[in-house]
């Protein structure tokens, strides 16, 4: 890599990082944001909002920046997230900060799926592995440091200075990408698939919100949630026939005819469900049944993201060095269900140690597997598709992570009064029933609540939220067996060592020849004339 070229690479991680803090950092200081602003009620919003936007922004970047080129859409994008760090920082109400964290949303879905596809841009996939490594590593510090993070921010210095305390870093960013970015591209003059937009962002929007409001605001079976699913499916049917039609699609389905394009989206949305639904309900279980309070939850999520972490960076360094990568990502799939398995046997009586050993065998199997998805797509892709390829197994991974969460989530509050009745003595399960349905999570999780409650009640609450959170974790198991069929049906395709297919630069030395023969033809006319 060239010097240029790996000032490029610092500012792409720097970018990538801003992005996913901004993800993590904000969680500690939500219960002192809403006692400043209000809207408890809609609580949820600040996280949603983000979502949402940034769900709906990474497939349409991804093409935009395939036709008129990435640098001006990544700066654009690091003005977007900052202009939203500046609305949430400065907000005086609620609903200013959910439209300023929906702005930063917006700056999300172009930066993350972006610093992907620039990497794919300035390094073959021969040499691409280990500098994934190191993008899938600022994940992982990230969501280490961004609770940890926030919690001190927030009680030493207040909660606006989270929003504040990325803007210089986002500024370094911009002045490298400015200043040493400089990629061969031609503009392509094409008619904007504007019905693929609007069709995709409504089917995307409907979709989501059902999918994280099912269980929770509304029940499952509710009008509201079912409505919002029947418009979303009849969204997706009108997408897939206008982009059936298209000149250039949005997300051209041909793209699905590759199976390595193909097996890859599904696994990477399948190990996304499986790894967002068991970083958000680890600490529950944390909190819930070993009995740790809010900020030892957090750190004790630390041995799978430092497993993440290092496996992330020693298998992208194999796989420069082999060329192999099918061996690494089956293994890694392997690990993952070891992992969860341990996790799904895990009750009152765990001590933390067997709770670290079961998350470090899950982060040892997601840094093996999860960077390599991205990496085959990008080397079965022709350039011309290199941004909406990489957005679509970022858009995955987003569909996967609000899908598992919300699926986790409703297993776990689903059966939780039945299960915390049945570990009462059977002489108080009738006096208690009313009781131990009113405890919500809030009041599972609060320590002071849980010292107040009788200790037979206390220890029924712990007993029924474990075997809750041990039937969620279960049902990472099929699902991480399908990841593991999609991962073996993934073919091996040797890795390039240009950053152009064989049949791209086929192309380009033909019209190179061509118009050199065209060029000396015309000399020699002025030579005959002559």
């Amino acid at each position: 890599m060239s010097a240029q070229h790996r000032r490029v690479f610092i500012a792409l991680m720097l970018g990538m990082f801003v992005a996913s803090i901004s993800q993590t950092i904000v969680g500690p200081a939500l219960p002192q944001i809403v006692a400043d602003l209000g809207g408890m009620d809609h609580y949820s919003w600040v996280a949603t909002a983000a979502m949402l936007v940034s769900a709906v922004v990474v497939p349409i970047v991804g093409k935009l920046s395939d036709l008129y080129g990435r640098k001006s859409f990544y700066l654009g994008g690091l003005a977007v997230f900052m202009l939203g760090s500046i609305i949430s920082g400065l907000s005086t109400e609620f609903w200013v900060l959910v439209a300023g964290r929906a702005v930063q949303g917006a700056g999300m879905g172009t930066l993350m799926p972006l610093s992907q596809t620039i990497i794919g841009d300035i390094i073959p996939p021969r040499a691409r592995g280990k500098y994934q490594g190191f993008m899938g590593a600022v994940f992982g510090v990230t969501s280490i440091a961004g609770p940890i993070a926030g919690g001190l921010i927030t009680d030493h210095i207040g909660w606006r200075w989270l929003f504040f305390a990325t803007l210089p870093i986002g500024l370094v960013a911009m002045v490298f990408i400015g200043r040493f970015m400089h990629l061969p591209f031609q503009r392509r003059e094409a008619k904007i698939d504007v019905a693929g937009i609007i069709t995709l962002t409504i089917a995307l929007v409907t979709i989501l919100l059902a999918t994280s409001w099912g269980g929770t605001t509304y029940p499952w079976a509710s009008t509201q949630i079912l409505s919002l699913y029947v418009v979303g499916l009849a969204f997706v049917i009108a997408f897939v026939l206008v982009e059936r039609r298209a000149s250039e699609p949005l997300l051209p389905l041909r793209l699905f005819r590759s199976s390595v394009f193909s097996w890859s989206n599904v696994a990477a949305l399948g190990t996304a469900m499986v790894m967002f639904g068991s970083i958000i309900y680890i600490p529950v279980f944390a909190q819930g049944v070993l009995g740790v309070n809010a900020t030892e939850s957090g750190l004790i999520l630390m041995p799978m993201m430092l497993g993440m972490i290092l496996m992330g960076i020693v298998t992208g360094l194999l796989v420069t060095r082999t060329g192999r990568y099918r061996r690494f990502m089956i293994t890694g799939v392997l690990f993952m269900m070891v992992g969860i398995w341990w996790l799904s046997r895990l009750g009152v009586q765990t001590s933390p140690y067997e709770l670290f050993g079961a998350m470090t065998v899950f982060g040892v199997g997601l840094g093996m597997a999860m960077q390599q998805y991205t990496l085959v797509v990008q080397n079965v892709v022709a350039q011309r598709d290199m941004g909406v390829a990489t957005a679509t197994t970022q858009f995955s991974r987003n569909i996967g992570s609000t899908v598992g969460i919300a699926v986790y989530g409703s297993i776990m509050t689903g059966g939780l009064t039945a299960a915390i009745s049945s570990h009462l003595p059977a002489s108080m399960r009738d006096a208690l029933s009313a009781k131990a349905g009113s405890l919500d999570i809030g009041a599972v999780l609060d320590p002071s609540a849980a010292q107040s409650l009788p200790p037979v009640v206390a220890d029924a609450v712990r007993a029924g939220l474990a075997d809750q959170l041990q039937n969620s974790f279960m049902l990472g198991l099929p699902i991480l067996a399908l990841v593991l069929i999609a991962t073996v049906m993934i073919k091996h395709v040797p890795l390039r060592e240009s950053v152009q297919t064989a049949e791209e630069i086929e192309k380009e030395y033909l019209d190179t020849m061509a118009s050199t023969s065209a060029s000396d033809g015309g000399q020699v006319e002025r030579g005959q004339a002559g």
